[in-house]
């Protein structure tokens, strides 16, 4: 079991230029749960300021306070939200434990000397739920989507076939991502009080799915189409919801290994979104709100989901989901040229990276318009390409955006930083705390690690 732990403060560390990072890894209420436990935790002074949390709150929760130096040392396992500083590691025991978010590949140097000094490290981004746990909201969003799609399928696949998704929600965020599984023509998600002219030119292929649990058709549109077809969600979840949740778990048994558990990536998205809507008022020639704006999201999974939940939030009335048909090459431009505001959701396969770009440089200088925003959310360095070419290493908080051929890109490290560091710093709290103490009980050491711990030990066992 690990009896000492240290809890370290951010401070200017290779992701973290000019130390402007601030979130604490664990809050003055977590680390009581670990002294109630028998940890006896050391705080790094000034370790929760940042986000609002004072010393003596730390000291109230049973913790003991020390200075940087002497927090790395004599430490059975020491917790860190970002990775350390270079000097930080050979402060640190030979066969002690490091618990932070690791990212080895994209610090190669920072990872070799983890390893010359025999550091174990456990990369929080990397801890996954053994075994996935889905939301019943989600589940009965993709089941609705299945027999939405019974049709379609039977008659002549999905490849045809344009989805208007009136609103957002999480079970409405399970209904999108099956459709998109599904390769449609299209998906276009609009606010509840759109009008019938902002559907478009409806066709016999078009779909119009909506949730009259929290939609009520402000201006009617659900009886003025007369071309395609429409889809209510609630109205199946009410006649065969408890049918499909049983035949769900039935026939899709929970895999060995299912999402992070250490993870903001919700309001990573929406951390992204907001920014670049404000790029686009703000700083870019367009000068449009958000009302004005078009938006196009690359990928669906739940960066993705993230940022089409704050372009819903803000009033974008147009959001243009993207998922693998719609981005390969002669497909994408046509979402790209008219775009206001692009988001990259869509992270690749490492044989992928920095082969194929979704997001070219000939499309910035050739295809998108002056003062158009582009957002990426995957990020990525040197030798970690992200989607987006222009993109080459992330941008900080120092200097979140820069400008190339008249577009706007912005890739920031820790999107969360933006908007949403202290309400981030809780969640992320909150998991930690409980992977150390609660089901996983990581706490009993890296001999006893669940696998989804025990996958991500990046480095050791010393």
């Amino acid at each position: 079991m690990y009896k000492t732990i240290g809890l370290a403060k951010e401070i200017e560390s290779p992701e973290n230029p000019g130390a402007l990072e601030k979130r604490v890894a664990l809050i003055p209420d977590d680390v009581k749960k670990l002294v109630d436990f028998g940890c006896e935790v050391f705080v790094e002074h000034g370790a929760g300021e940042g986000v609002g949390f004072s010393d003596e709150e730390y000291v109230e929760s049973g913790a003991k306070l020390q200075k940087n130096e002497e927090l790395y040392q004599n430490k059975e396992m020491v917790i860190k939200f970002k990775g350390p500083a270079m000097e930080s590691i050979p402060l640190m025991e030979s066969g002690s434990t490091l618990f932070c978010m690791a990212h080895f590949s994209s610090f190669p140097e920072r990872a070799k000397l983890l390893e010359d000094h025999k550091i174990n490290v456990v990369a929080m981004e990397y801890v996954v739920q053994s075994p996935e746990k889905i939301p019943n909201d989600l589940i009965l969003g993709l089941m609705a989507a299945e027999n939405c799609l019974e049709a379609d399928i039977r008659r002549a696949g999905v490849s045809g076939v344009e989805f208007h998704v009136i609103g957002y929600s999480e079970r409405m965020s399970g209904a999108v991502r099956r459709f998109m599984d599904h390769s449609p023509k299209s998906l276009v998600l609009h606010p509840e009080d759109v009008s019938i002219e902002e559907l478009g030119s409806l066709n016999r292929n078009s779909v119009i799915v909506y949730d009259s649990a929290s939609f009520d058709d402000p201006n009617k549109i659900i009886s003025k189409i007369e071309v395609g077809r429409t889809f209510d969600i609630h109205s199946f979840i009410t006649d065969h919801g408890d049918e499909a949740l049983r035949y769900y778990r039935l026939v899709n048994p929970s895999p060995k290994f299912g999402k992070r558990k250490i993870e903001a990536l919700h309001e990573t998205g929406r951390a992204g979104a907001r920014y670049g809507l404000e790029l686009l008022k703000d700083k870019s020639s367009k000068k449009k709100s958000s009302e004005e704006a078009i938006a196009v999201v690359l990928g669906y999974g739940n960066v993705g989901m993230g940022a089409i939940d704050e372009c819903h939030r803000n009033g974008v009335r147009t959001i243009h989901v993207l998922g693998k048909d719609q981005t390969q090459k002669g497909n994408i431009e046509e979402y790209l040229k008219d775009a206001d505001l692009i988001i990259n959701g869509a992270e690749q396969p490492a044989h992928l990276r920095g082969v194929n770009y979704l997001v070219t440089k000939e499309h910035a200088k050739n295809l998108l318009e002056d003062g158009t925003v582009v957002i990426d959310l995957v990020g990525g360095s040197a030798t970690n390409r992200s989607a987006v070419e222009n993109v080459i290493e992330c941008t900080y908080l120092t200097d979140p955006y820069f400008e190339e051929d008249g577009v706007l890109f912005s890739a920031l490290w820790g999107w969360p930083m933006m908007g949403f560091m202290r309400e981030t710093a809780i969640k992320y709290s909150g998991q930690i705390a409980d992977i150390l103490i609660g089901e996983d009980k990581f706490i009993d050491g890296l001999n006893k690690m669940t696998p989804g711990v025990e996958q991500a030990l990046v480095c050791g066992r010393f």
